[in-house]
């Protein structure tokens, strides 16, 4: 069989399975955090879930399927593991950009329903403290006496 043959198929299993096992893992433990988003409805937490899956899905299979091709065949065993190693990081960072995504939106939406339920976040500073009197870089300056100063 030829290599290139054999670097593609190694490349959709992986792959493949890596989205499965991403994509699951993400419903699984993103359904707390969806319903605390969507105000404790569940029913519309699962639907919402269920919506970011299939599309997960979609987004990183159709990648996987255009970045499957390569311009010249694979000879040896490295070239093999040189264009799965390219091939498989260039999914990987797909999967984590789509992550890092959904978290930041979700993360959006959270906030902005916290913020209209009244939940204000804490206040800035208003000012600063100078150091105390007598007190060098160091901390005070415990051989100074109140009238020799420093």
């Amino acid at each position: 069989m030829d290599l290139t043959v054999v670097a593609y198929v190694v490349y959709l299993l992986v792959s493949v399975g890596l989205t499965i096992w991403v994509a699951r893992t993400l419903s699984r433990n993103g359904k707390v955090f969806l319903a605390d988003v969507l105000h404790g409805n569940e029913k519309l937490a699962d639907a919402v879930n269920h919506l970011l899956v299939v599309g997960f899905y979609l987004v990183n299979l159709g990648f996987v399927a255009l970045h499957l091709s390569r311009d010249d065949a694979v000879r040896d065993a490295r070239e093999l593991f040189e264009a799965l190693s390219v091939k498989l990081g260039v999914v990987l960072l797909v999967l984590g950009v789509l992550h890092l995504a959904n978290v930041y939106v979700l993360s959006r939406i959270r906030r902005r329903g916290a913020l209209e339920r009244g939940h204000v976040p804490p206040a800035a500073p208003q000012g600063w403290t100078g150091p105390a009197r007598g007190a060098g870089p160091q901390g005070p300056n415990p051989w100074a006496t109140p009238t020799t100063g420093a």
